[in-house]
């Protein structure tokens, strides 16, 4: 295959929206369409004709840990993941119709948020579960967002002239997640078997106690109803009804109850997930913002930087508060460098199709 540069059209859906970017052969950015339908066809019709796809999805599983060129057996592998990620992956697949359906003969390359944590060790990897279900059902820890915890770990490495050996990188948005990055490979991160671990996020509870959902389905609730509740009506939504933290600031700001207990919550998870991030790697030499809440709220940062100053964090205020893109907001005498990286999973999706096509 071309192993030249090519001009790619990358293709990032979300649970309920989608990003289509063409980029150029520099990665310039020729053309950007957005909108929360899922219709192909009328965001591309005026853009100039790609060499190349790249879409992004959500779950590779043990299968696919670098981009592939999608063909019909890749197609039909991906819908058999389709369940281990339901907010993302039937859309990435839809996308993917589409989008081949608008530009026959161009070819498409997935590229997938699980790989970059397929470095992951056993330990980490691994839930302590009898073997037998481990062996039939694949169960283990896959990790999300790789192309972001990607993108800012390569981006980081720009910013600071090298990468740094432990890193910490927060991608907090709508989903969030934390990764521990030592080398500028995945060791540990808070998702797992699906997105559903970890953090609390804007309408996912995180982690809880696995007794509880039994508990439920015992009581009455089918499992349907349960994993649809914790996918889309907790988190933060589930504590204050809604998940939108400029909104939940606001709430806060006037002094509602749920808003400021749901920030306690949020942030409570938050410090004890990136302690647990530094303890896999024995310390700390950076922390990373990324994503929208992560870019976009300095009191996010600020909080999570005072609760983390036992590990040598700490944040210049006026940095923090006026951070602009790709930003260094560590403050004189910190131990550790704190960063603010603008979240491009485009750029990442269109180096992964590129090594793809490349044969790389």
């Amino acid at each position: 295959m071309a192993s030249e540069p090519m001009r790619v059209l990358t293709v990032n859906p979300g649970s309920s929206s989608l990003k289509v970017s063409l980029l150029d052969l520099d990665d310039t950015v020729l053309a950007v369409e957005s909108g929360t339908g899922h219709e192909m066809a009328p965001m591309v019709t005026d853009m100039p004709k790609p060499d190349a796809i790249g879409v992004r999805f959500v779950h590779g599983g043990t299968d696919f840990t670098e981009p592939v060129l999608i063909d019909a057996k890749v197609t039909e592998r991906l819908h058999d993941l389709a369940d281990l990620a339901p907010l993302h992956q039937p859309a990435s697949l839809h996308a993917l119709s589409e989008i081949t359906g608008a530009l026959p003969g161009v070819p498409a390359v997935a590229c997938f948020d699980t790989a970059f944590h397929a470095t992951l060790p056993d330990a980490a990897a691994t839930y302590a579960l009898p073997e037998e279900w481990r062996r039939r059902f694949g169960l283990r820890r896959f990790g999300f967002h790789g192309l972001s915890f990607s993108y800012a770990v390569r981006r980081t490495g720009e910013l600071l002239g090298t990468v740094p050996s432990r890193m910490v990188v927060c991608h907090l948005g709508s989903g969030a997640s934390l990764c521990a990055v030592a080398e500028g490979s995945s060791i540990d991160t808070t998702m797992g078997f699906t997105p559903l671990e970890g953090l609390v996020m804007a309408s996912r509870a995180g982690s809880i106690d696995p007794g509880i959902p039994l508990w439920l389905i015992k009581h009455g609730l089918s499992a349907q109803d349960v994993n649809s509740a914790l996918d889309r009506d907790s988190g933060l939504r589930g504590l204050t009804g809604t998940g939108d933290m400029r909104r939940i600031r606001e709430l806060a700001g006037d002094r509602d109850m749920n808003a400021l207990a749901a920030l306690d919550v949020y942030h409570h998870r938050l410090r004890a997930c990136a302690a647990a991030m530094t303890a896999s790697l024995g310390g700390l030499d950076a922390l990373v913002f990324t994503g929208g809440v992560g870019e976009h709220d300095p009191s996010v940062r600020m909080r999570l930087a005072e609760d983390l100053a036992y590990l040598g964090v700490s944040v210049d205020p006026g940095r923090n508060a006026e951070v602009d893109g790709d930003a260094d907001i560590t403050s004189a005498g910190a131990s550790a460098r704190t960063l603010v990286i603008e979240a491009r999973e485009d750029l990442e999706i269109a180096a992964g199709t590129r090594r793809a096509l490349a044969g790389e």
